[in-house]
């Protein structure tokens, strides 16, 4: 489940941390409002392509890091894999003005 969303210089957006509760989620607004930012941001957190354009003007590099508490299946997959297991996973993605990307 998705904890935590901090997105730095990405888009439109300086600096927005999202933390989300448990229970039910609606993240809602009227177009144009920065709900797409938000998917998009953390689109790059799983993985997806990375733009150098997606870097806010003005700025070097974007950073993106989602928090998730895992599952059992999240578990598994990480023991699969000699990752260490924790009670928290956390994904981050760097984006600099150059369109190179590392993901942690």
């Amino acid at each position: 489940m998705l904890t935590q969303l901090s997105i730095h210089q990405f888009a439109l957006v300086g600096h927005l941390e999202l933390e989300i509760k448990n229970g039910m989620s609606v993240i809602t607004g009227e177009t144009g409002a920065g709900k797409s930012i938000l998917l998009d941001a953390l689109g790059l957190a799983l993985g997806a392509r990375a733009e150098a354009d997606s870097v806010r003007q003005g700025a070097e590099k974007a950073e993106i890091s989602a928090s998730f508490i895992g599952n059992e299946q999240a578990q598994l997959w990480l023991q699969q894999r000699d990752i260490p297991e924790d009670e928290q996973i956390i994904l981050r993605r760097v984006i600099t003005i150059e369109g190179r990307s590392r993901a942690y």
